[in-house]
């Protein structure tokens, strides 16, 4: 026996016109759909259908994690300070964190991911090897202080999140446990009726080693990742590598050249005539407090974000004017690698040894060309810290690379021993002595994915849900007076009987139309109209996806629907 949900009696407003800071198409259906209601900035209140969508989305993850051995867990949200400042996480998320004190002044968190929490839960209930490996996972509210919360549910400072963590002995063990995630997840976003990517991808703050990201391509992604059309890599931009490849040649000596007035790419190139791609453009960063500069050809742009992950957790900013004070060797706008004093010299891996540059001469209005890598500078170290562009060769087979916007829907990571170390989680190993335990990591975002959805199966009448996320199987419409709706209603209760989860439209007083409209809305997959045919005994069955309309006798429509 399914429930029946008579419109009559379920609280959903939906709205004709879309709200006013909605930018997204997820956030304007799923607000005018009567989805979700906003309460704050990123914080947003789940309506009955949308809590239905929400819970079919948890329902899915919920039974491949279960597949995998996983059990379910649930931690608090609210968090002390202590295990994030041992893992230095405390300071590392900045102002992303939510943080409190209760009456006696001790200091809290909102947990935006449970790394720290779920180490120290399995190192109190767990002392052997016999007890690993172990797979322990939730659903739980994450709350995260975004500057910008926006998109609707996309991107929000309160949001649901399936968090899963493994915990063995073994590197091979951790592998595993990997492997069986990345499967699971593959069958979660299948079921889910979602189009993914699985990506390269870096750690970030998460820590570890291997990492891969599940993103659902979609116009209003916040992510942006490659994939090449010759062979199957994908990666986030910013796990993209570029090989570094060192250049025999013979090059001049270095000249120095006069170029007044040319602080910057452009100006210098213009005065030159030589192409921006001729530079090396040098730009001076902080890192932790000390000057370092970061060479790229000059048409590149520094991904800023790129460095910091490679350098983090120091914290990397821009120098300003303060910092050139007392440093001759620094010159604004005429920086050139070949002088610099005490500097750490980053270089992308486009810099490579042997190529020449026109770069700075470390004096005022003047450049320097011939400057070749290896013999007029060192590099300390290579990294790759350019703004990846379409074009850009794939690491993998050398093809021009296409780039899209997508939705992070999915992250694993094998965290390794950073977590195990930092709370000294060891068990007793076969040899009777301790034994460090190895972690990985994996999240799915629960609210996120809904939104996902939204954004890829939408059309221009509205939401369009997989039968296995929507709130009900069928969208039973009775359009028209007393015989109708009382056809309807006894349809509804035959299809409930049979298992079948049924949304009714029975609305006193509203034209057809408005439910017709309200149906595509809502985006049940299909949809069962008791019209102009219901004194004999005849129903319409609608493909919400597909549009395709067929007229069944009652009878035959429930056989088809119970099938």
């Amino acid at each position: 026996m399914a429930q029946v949900q008579r419109m009559s009696r379920l609280m959903v407003k939906t709205l004709r016109d879309d709200p006013a800071d909605a930018e997204t198409l997820s956030h304007k259906l799923l607000v005018r759909a009567g989805y979700v209601r906003r309460n704050a900035a990123g914080i947003w209140t789940w309506l009955p259908l949308g809590k239905k969508v929400l819970d079919n989305v948890s329902r899915v993850v919920r039974e491949e994690m279960d597949a995998i051995g996983a059990q379910e867990v649930l931690l608090p949200a609210l968090l002390p300070k202590e295990p994030y400042e041992a893992s230095a996480r405390w300071e590392e998320y900045g102002d992303l964190l939510f943080r409190l004190k209760d009456r006696k002044g001790a200091e809290y968190l909102l947990g935006p991911t449970h790394e720290e929490i779920f180490t120290l839960v399995v190192k109190d209930q767990v002392a052997s090897y016999k007890d690993l490996p172990v797979m322990l996972y939730q659903i739980q509210t994450k709350y995260r202080d975004e500057a910008r919360p926006r998109s609707g549910v996309l991107r929000g400072r309160e949001f649901q999140m399936k968090d899963s963590y493994s915990f063995d002995i073994t590197d091979e063990g951790l592998a595993e446990s990997y492997r069986l995630h990345r499967e699971a997840y593959q069958k979660i976003f299948a079921r889910l009726g979602l189009d993914y990517r699985i990506v390269s991808a870096v750690s970030g703050a998460m820590g570890g080693s291997a990492s891969e990201e599940f993103l659902a391509p979609a116009a209003a992604g916040e992510d942006t990742f490659v994939d090449c059309p010759a062979c199957d890599y994908a990666a986030n931009t910013e796990a993209v590598t570029f090989k570094l490849t060192p250049v025999s040649a013979e090059h001049g000596a270095v000249e120095e050249l006069d170029t007044p007035d040319t602080p910057t790419i452009e100006t210098l190139a213009e005065h030159l005539g030589v192409p921006a791609s001729a530079t090396l453009k040098n730009l001076l960063v902080k890192v932790d407090g000390e000057i370092v500069a970061v060479g790229v050809p000059g048409d590149r742009e520094v991904d800023l974000g790129k460095l910091g992950e490679h350098l983090a957790p120091a914290v990397v900013e821009l120098v300003t004017a303060e910092d050139f004070e007392g440093r001759a060797d620094l010159v604004r706008g005429y920086v050139g690698p070949q002088g610099l004093e005490k500097v750490r010299y980053i270089a992308d891996p486009r810099v490579a040894p042997g190529t020449a540059w026109i770069t700075g001469a470390n004096k005022i209005n003047a450049h320097a060309k011939n400057v070749v890598a290896g013999r007029d500078f060192e590099v300390d170290d290579y990294l790759d810290v350019v703004v990846v562009q379409a074009g850009d060769p794939c690491p993998a087979c050398g093809t021009g690379l296409k780039m899209d916007r997508a939705i992070e829907i999915g992250h694993i990571f094998q965290l390794g021993r950073k977590y195990a170390d930092t709370f000294g989680l060891d068990v007793l190993g076969q040899q009777g002595k301790p034994v460090r335990v190895t972690m990985g990591s994996y999240g799915i975002g629960v609210s996120r994915a809904v939104a996902a959805l939204a954004e890829q199966s939408a059309d221009g009448q509205g939401l369009c849900w997989s039968k296995e996320v929507a709130p009900a199987d069928v969208h039973v419409v009775a359009a028209g007076k007393a015989l109708q709706t009382e056809l309807a209603l006894d349809v509804s209760e035959k299809l409930g009987a049979a298992g079948v989860r049924v949304l009714v439209d029975d609305r006193a007083g509203v034209s057809p139309g408005v439910k017709f409209t309200d149906a595509e809305l809502i985006g049940v997959p299909t949809i069962l109209v008791a019209g102009r045919r219901s004194a004999e005994g005849v129903v319409e069955l609608k493909d919400r996806r597909t549009g395709e309309r067929e007229e069944l006798t009652v009878e035959e429509a429930i056989a088809r629907l119970t099938a």
